[in-house]
């Protein structure tokens, strides 16, 4: 492999008149993935070091002269022809001729992905990838180190607002218009070649530490996202018994405060125990190579299923599922029946501005059948008989929870003409965020009661349902995810996630 010093382009478009920046970095251009994701780990080190340094220096008294700033880093490729890839592909090239940019953040952090999606464009365009800074600010707040504690007394040292030294995070630009399909480049400017922005990655990752308690390196690619703590409950002790025995190819198991049981221990060997839980915690079943299980609980209403899968996203995950309880709307349904959700009524109303209720939520094939042979491998029912314990039909999301305290009437004949057999509050909002983010999804929901035709849970069965169903559902989703995380990237990322004009990168 030759690496090729290109002439430097012009650095820092942003107006750095009298700002201290980091010496100019020329352009490279690379056709080996390996090497090219080194250059990008040693720029955004580079450039995060310089506004650590600094921020470090001015906590000490030293009085800043200058704005500082850093650039995050850019990858970029261009093509003159149009392509003509195998046609059953989803990602890794794109559909014309032109410059494609995409600003970068935490290189170390997706350092395999970034390899992957390289490599492919290489393959698919025959074109090399340039490494150099883009004209994007690093806000200082997205440069220190994961983990990192400022101290009020640093803080207070400042002579000056930190937004007369540092760059900052801007809301105003940090949005998902590359990703809903409104954003729009002016002519001769490049498009864009990932589906979210380096800012945009970078808020979601201080997001997920705060409501998981969880380092985002811990997560996995195969994510199940529930609505009860039963769930998690049963998730810890499978994790816990597995890691300890050293079965099944994973690594360790990381609960919040990044507490780590290495394979083959029965207890934390790393981590703190947080004061408290936080608001959504994850426990992830690891492997070296992501192909784990994360599980998330997400709480009870779509604000929550939206606001984690919002940020989970960027991590680029192979698939999510969700799984928990539901109301079973038919007479046919008997408690502890599962529903397999084909299609979604969303009434959840949280994704209305950023996905239209016209636009269809499709099933994915290769989910739907992993989640149905997981339950017949699990319960033992299989072909016709299955049918008794398994129904495939709409699910309905709503966002009021005591929704029958209402009239009855509307609510009644819209669920009658959707042929709705369950009814939940998180399954469409995560379907549709995974439908809008192109991550594969999927829902797999057991029934705990009845209300349009009054069978509730009584104390006593309530108990007895959670003990017996809960493990096995459990069971069912981790089977499904371990089946999905075997099928290569390719034939799970379904071309049914992609709009006409997409990003290379999935």
């Amino acid at each position: 492999m030759t690496i090729q010093t290109l002439e430097t382009l012009p650095q820092n478009p942003v107006s750095s008149a009298g700002c201290d920046l980091p010496p100019a970095f020329e352009t490279q251009s690379f056709t080996d993935a390996r090497q090219a994701v080194a250059a990008l780990k040693a720029l955004y080190e580079r450039n995060t070091g310089w506004l650590r340094e600094h921020f470090e220096a001015i906590s000490r008294g030293d009085t800043p002269g200058n704005r500082v700033r850093a650039f995050y880093p850019q990858l970029e490729f261009e093509t003159e022809s149009y392509s003509h890839v195998d046609s059953r592909l989803a990602y890794g090239h794109v559909v014309a001729p032109g410059r494609y940019t995409g600003t970068i953040s935490r290189p170390d952090l997706f350092a395999d992905y970034l390899e992957t999606q390289i490599a492919l464009i290489m393959r698919n365009h025959g074109v090399p990838v340039k490494v150099g800074e883009s004209d994007t600010p690093i806000p200082l707040h997205f440069a220190f180190l994961e983990g990192t504690y400022i101290e009020q007394a640093n803080a207070d040292a400042l002579m000056r607002p930190l937004r007369d030294t540092f760059d900052v995070p801007d809301l105003n630009t940090t949005n998902d218009d590359i990703v809903n399909g409104n954003f729009e480049p002016e002519p001769g400017h490049p498009l864009p070649l990932a589906p979210f922005t380096a800012q945009r990655v970078d808020y979601s990752l201080h997001r997920l530490a705060h409501y998981t308690a969880t380092s985002p390196s811990h997560f996995q690619n195969f994510v199940l996202f529930t609505n009860y703590q039963f769930y998690i409950d049963e998730f810890c002790q499978y994790a816990r018994d597995i890691v300890a025995k050293g079965e099944g190819g994973y690594t360790a198991f990381v609960e919040p405060g990044n507490l780590a049981t290495p394979s083959g221990e029965k207890s934390p060997a790393s981590g703190v125990v947080p004061a408290r839980l936080p608001q959504m915690p994850a426990y992830h079943l690891m492997k070296d190579d992501r192909t784990g299980i994360t599980m998330v609980n997400i709480g009870v209403g779509p604000s929550n299923a939206k606001t984690i899968t919002d940020h989970i996203a960027v991590l680029r995950p192979h698939a999510w599922l969700m799984l928990g309880h539901c109301a079973g709307l038919r007479n046919s349904q008997n408690l502890g029946d599962y529903v397999l959700a084909h299609a979604y009524v969303r009434e959840d109303n949280v994704l209305n501005d950023d996905l239209p209720l016209s636009v269809p939520v499709p099933p994915l094939a290769e989910v739907q059948v992993a989640l149905e042979q997981a339950v017949a491998e699990v319960t033992g029912y299989t072909g016709y008989e299955l049918k008794k314990i398994m129904r495939t039909g709409t699910v309905a999301t709503i966002d009021n929870r005591n929704w029958e305290l209402r009239e009855q009437r509307g609510p009644v004949r819209r669920l009658s003409q959707s042929r709705a057999i369950a009814l939940d509050m998180e399954s469409a909002t995560i379907a549709a965020n995974g439908f809008r983010f192109r991550v594969p999804y999927g829902t797999l929901l057991c029934v705990s009661d009845k209300p349009l035709h009054g069978e509730l849970k009584l104390p006593g069965m309530a108990t007895d349902f959670y003990k017996r169903q809960v493990s096995q559902h459990l069971i069912i989703g981790i089977k499904a995810m371990e089946k999905l995380a075997q099928m290569p990237p390719e034939r799970l990322h379904s071309r049914k996630l992609r709009s006409f004009n997409e990003t290379a990168f999935q």
